[in-house]
């Protein structure tokens, strides 16, 4: 049965104009800070660490830069597992003065030159996680220039945000991925990213007998998360969906969800085939070669939707905490119609 794409009669630029006037309604709708989220105090300090990183000319520079960031050094550099600091220094050097590297690095600079604009985002942001988790800390944050090694890195006391992955298309040298994956290696998705490494500190599931369901809303959690911390961010951006591929899934919302249970494929604990529909594909043949990987996930987060829109008094907090996918979903009522 085939997947009913887009009417043939909206005109590519008639599209365009209907995305663009649908996206610009709904931040219009949701971004304004409330009175309450913005009397939330997150002061955050950002930290360009590429910079001093670049003057590492010596080990004796490379040392100095380690004890100068002693979180830094420990979290992100894993600076523990080196038998001696010597040997870290010597890969500092050796990074910091790669002409490649060094290139990519002003590209990095350039794409991100507005520090203060990227601090903002990040204390909106982190307001946000705080009004909804009062006992959230704010951690030391830096950008970073990995070499390609980390994107986003986040635990209790840091973030890294790594520039050099999300230069975009000009970038001299990209992130060993795949085109479908590269897509989302630019600036607008950085924020996207922050949201997802941050809530994985709160969303709770069960360890064993993983299901797709359950992986289904555990990402739908994730990305209702990001959406709730970040209210300013299109849809498209937070599920890393083109605006056409959006508007098909949501058009064929009821298909989709069909297919699910037409082949019982919401209690199957087999891992290759949940992969084939929360994890990272160019698209799901399964549905319809027009079906975007990952299409699990955005079913799950239209079922946390349901279930928060049907549920206005549990919190963000609750949510997260929740552990039970099956009781999310039944008390969802989620039963999508055809369009």
């Amino acid at each position: 049965m085939p997947f009913p794409r887009l009417r043939p009669w909206l005109s590519t630029a008639v599209l365009a104009t209907l995305l663009l006037g649908q996206s610009a309604c709904n931040r219009d709708q949701k971004c304004e800070m409330s009175p309450e989220v913005a009397a939330v105090k997150a002061p955050v300090t950002l930290q360009r660490l590429e910079n001093p990183f670049f003057q590492i000319k010596t080990p004796a520079d490379a040392q100095r830069f380690l004890d100068a960031q002693p979180v830094f050094a420990r979290y992100f550099l894993q600076r523990g597992k080196y038998p001696s600091d010597a040997m870290l220094q010597q890969t500092l050097l050796k990074l910091s003065t790669n002409p490649g590297l060094q290139q990519l690095g002003r590209q990095a600079d350039s794409t991100f030159q507005n520090t203060e604009q990227w601090q903002g985002e990040l204390q909106r942001f982190f307001q946000h996680v705080r009004y909804y988790f009062p006992d959230f800390k704010v951690p030391q944050t830096a950008t970073f220039v990995s070499g390609l090694s980390q994107d986003i890195f986040a635990n209790d006391s840091l973030l890294v945000i790594s520039t050099d992955f999300f230069v975009g298309p000009k970038a001299v040298y990209r992130p060993n991925a795949p085109n479908y994956l590269l897509r989302r290696y630019q600036p607008e998705y950085v924020m996207p990213r922050v949201a997802e490494a941050v809530s994985s500190k709160y969303n709770q599931k069960k360890l064993t007998n993983t299901t797709m369901l359950a992986e289904m809303i555990q990402n739908g959690k994730a990305l209702y998360f990001a959406e709730k911390t970040l209210p300013c961010t299109d849809d498209s951006l937070l599920i890393g969906f083109p605006a056409k591929d959006l508007q098909n899934v949501n058009y064929n919302e009821a298909k989709i969800w069909g297919h699910f249970l037409q082949r019982n494929l919401l209690y199957t604990t087999n891992p290759f085939q949940i992969q084939k529909y929360v994890g990272e594909r160019p698209n799901v043949p399964e549905i319809d070669k027009t079906c975007p990987g990952r299409v699990g996930n955005w079913i799950g987060w239209q079922i946390v939707r349901k279930y928060m829109a049907e549920h206005p008094n549990v919190t963000l907090a609750q949510l997260m905490a929740n552990k039970d996918p099956q009781r999310i979903l039944s008390d969802s009522r989620y039963r999508p119609r055809p369009k």
